[in-house]
């Protein structure tokens, strides 16, 4: 019905209800237990005028100084303060249209710009607008991704991305779903494996199973713990396999922890490699690793969650050779591809049904085995979850804009970046890598001038851990940009420095250096 026909219902002066028609009639509204129910509880045109109004503040504060490198970083206040400024308690009446908008601008204002150049802190970096319009339609539409009758749009183009994605990887075939992040991705590997090899898990639980053995290498992603915890496998059967000075599993010792756990009365199910770790960037040799794992018959899982998107370019996909002989694989396009958080997905090279086997419970309210379309479009069941998030458009949408060429180049972009950052580093006094880069992590010490030379000394390892902290506080307090640091190891702290958002110039990458210095040189 037409806002021109719409019935609106009106109080008059006694309180009484009446509605209106197109024809004029007047009669009174429905009430149950004190409720009006003709007409509705909002107003959409009041509704469509905050839309419009808050969209604009987002564009201003969010889209066009977020990515403006004039602008800061993040707004630093203390927790305490920042609580006062926001006002952040529920009450029972609502506010006005003017102060909303208002809270729209301080929650844009005092959150940290991740699309900025100058953001170099996590795994993902920088805006695509596309990929932003395909979150704006996701978030409008507000479906949930388990059949094809409230999705249809959205499962068949989740259909078209897993392919494409583990054609990248080199499968004909196969199976996949978005995940709410790699950490998942990785605990459905783990629960798939063990369900492979004990299938009777599903009904009789752990009872159904003996003492299990997981392998990763020691610089794994901490979900594969997690996983194992979450799965009742428990933290003292994942096996850490040893790393080579720049964090690559060494194939060699993971058969032989293998061996070692089946004479300990272990039976091993899963092997998880990493194609670019969370620190360092190490990718583990996967061919090597698939020869351990058809040895030993066991699921062989890549977490590429980081280092996949290597897969889209000609010059550097070759780290992951080997790939396409993983039994699956986690893949974030959210991170390289700046697909938008979150856009996590798991695949598999298995077509037997085996996911949806696994994870089903055939609820009946979701999944009728008389609808009047064919049910296999109806992917909900291969998930844990029941309701889920639409995470294919902001990806896909960003694809049909940029195309793979488009993708490909911004991988290259961000090699090419680390490498004129390595260069550089290296013609500065004070710029310590922790190691060469294998992928597009950076990690560096900064020494000031007054550690040069003390290399060695006693305490020198102890102010060397000093530094990057107060770097990076006076950072932050300033605005100007934001990187990551961490102990690792038997290594102090250092940063972690990852490029990869398209809006960086080389002036941003001079900045970097610059700044570093500037912070750190009377330390």
């Amino acid at each position: 019905m037409s806002n021109s026909t719409a019935s609106r219902a009106f109080a008059n002066l006694n309180g009484n209800y009446e509605l209106k028609g197109s024809a004029g009639r007047q009669q009174k509204a429905v009430m149950v237990d004190g409720v009006t129910l003709n007409g509705p509880l909002s107003d959409n045109r009041d509704g469509e005028r905050f839309l419009e109004d808050a969209f604009q503040i987002i564009m201003n504060e969010a889209v066009k100084k977020g990515t403006d490198v004039t602008e800061k970083v993040c707004d630093w206040k203390e927790p305490g303060k920042l609580r006062e400024i926001m006002d952040l308690e529920l009450r029972e009446t609502g506010e006005n249209h003017e102060r909303l908008l208002q809270r729209c601008h301080d929650v844009a204002k005092y959150s940290v710009k991740t699309s900025h150049p100058r953001f170099f802190n996590q795994l993902f970096a920088g805006l695509d607008h596309h990929s932003l319009a395909g979150r704006f339609l996701t978030e409008a539409l507000n479906s949930s991704q388990y059949t094809y009758e409230v999705a249809p749009v959205f499962v068949l183009m989740e259909e078209v991305v897993l392919s494409t994605l583990r054609s990248l990887i080199g499968w004909d075939s196969g199976d996949g779903i978005f995940c709410p992040g790699g950490s998942i991705s990785n605990l459905y590997a783990m629960n798939l494996a063990r369900y492979r090899a004990f299938p009777e898990v599903k009904q009789r639980g752990l009872w159904a199973v003996p003492r299990l053995a997981v392998f990763t290498s020691k610089e794994c992603h901490y979900s594969v713990g997690k996983s194992a915890s979450v799965l009742g496998v428990g933290l003292q059967n994942v096996h850490p396999v040893k790393v080579d000075e720049r964090g690559v599993m060494i194939p060699e010792d993971l058969d032989e922890q293998i061996e070692k756990a089946k004479s300990q009365g272990s039976v091993p199910f899963l092997v998880s490699a990493t194609s670019g770790t969370t620190i360092l960037g190490a990718f583990d040799p996967l061919d090597k690793i698939a020869d351990v794992c058809e040895k030993h018959k066991l699921w062989f899982h890549v977490d590429a969650a980081w280092g996949g998107s290597a897969l889209l370019s000609k010059k550097h996909k070759h780290l992951l050779k080997g790939i396409d002989r993983a039994d699956s694989v986690a893949w974030n396009p959210h991170k390289m591809l700046m697909a938008g958080l979150q856009s996590s997905a798991f695949l598999m090279k298995d077509s037997s049904g085996l996911l949806k086997q696994c994870h089903s419970a055939n609820a009946t309210y979701l999944f009728q085995q008389d609808k009047f379309y064919d049910m296999s479009y109806d992917t909900g069941d291969k998930s844990i979850q029941c309701g889920r998030k639409v995470d294919c458009l902001k990806l896909w949408l960003m694809w049909k804009a940029t195309g793979t060429l488009g993708l490909e180049q911004r991988v290259d972009r961000a090699f090419a970046y680390t490498r004129y950052l390595v260069e550089e580093m290296k013609k500065r006094g004070g710029f310590q890598l922790v190691v060469e880069p294998q992928f597009v992590n950076l990690c560096f010490w900064y020494v000031p001038p007054s550690l040069r030379g003390e290399e060695g000394s006693e305490g020198y390892q102890e102010k060397l851990s000093k530094v990057a902290p107060t770097i990076k506080e006076r950072m932050v307090k300033k605005g100007s940009m934001m990187v990551g640091y961490q102990p690792h190891q038997d290594k102090v702290n250092f940063f972690r420095l990852v490029v990869i958002s398209p809006q960086i110039t080389r002036a941003d990458l001079d900045f970097f250096l610059d700044e570093i210095e500037s912070l750190g040189r009377d330390l």
